[in-house]
C-alpha cells in the first residue's frame, strides 16, 4: 500500500501546506490534539478543534484555516473533499534569551527549556472510499425472523 492510500481515503487531487514555525507550545501538549484530526474532512476537524479544551486547538485550528483559505484561491479544487492529508508536529528551537535556572537536589541548577514547535498541516482533494462506495449501492432491508411473544424459547425449568 503507498503512502498516499491509507485506510478509506484515497489522495486524488493537489495538495495544500500551512506551517506555523515556532508555536510557543511544547510539541509533547500538542500531539494528542494534532492526533484527533489526521485523516479527517477539514469541516470535522474544524468542529473537533472548535470544542477541545487544549492550548494547542486554537493553533492549529488556524493552520487548517490557512490552508483551506490556500486551497480556496485553486478553482479546480473542490473544498468539500478536502481531508487533512498530513498533520505533525516536529520541536523547535529551545527559546534562549536570558538563560535562567532552577534549583534541584544537592544544589544543583538545571536550565529552564522553554520549548517551541513546528506544526505542519497538508490538506488534499480526496475520494471517500466508504461514502463512494456506499452511493452506488442501494441499502437492503433485512427480514424480521421474530414473529411474536409465544415464539420465544422456553424459561429453564428449576428442580
Amino acid at each position: 500500500m503507498s503512502r498516499k492510500d491509507r485506510g478509506l481515503v484515497r489522495i486524488v487531487g493537489k495538495q495544500f501546506t500551512a506551517i506555523h514555525r515556532d508555536a510557543r507550545i511544547s510539541p509533547f501538549k500538542a500531539r494528542p490534539v494534532i492526533d484527533l484530526v489526521r485523516g479527517k474532512p477539514v469541516d470535522e476537524a474544524l468542529s473537533i478543534l472548535e470544542f477541545q479544551p487544549r492550548r494547542a486547538a486554537p493553533m492549529i485550528r488556524k493552520i487548517i484555516l490557512s490552508a483551506k483559505a490556500t486551497a480556496s484561491n485553486d478553482l479546480e479544487v473542490k473544498l468539500g473533499r478536502l481531508v487533512v492529508a498530513e498533520a505533525r508536529v516536529d520541536g523547535g528551537p529551545l527559546l534562549g534569551g536570558r538563560p535562567r535556572f532552577m534549583a534541584r537536589a544537592m544544589g544543583r541548577a538545571f536550565p529552564i527549556r522553554k520549548r517551541t514547535s513546528h506544526i505542519v498541516v497538508t490538506l488534499a482533494e480526496a475520494e471517500i472510499a466508504g461514502k463512494a462506495a456506499g452511493a452506488a449501492k442501494s441499502p437492503k432491508k433485512k427480514k424480521s425472523t421474530r414473529k411474536g411473544k409465544g415464539d420465544a424459547s422456553p424459561a429453564p425449568v428449576k428442580e
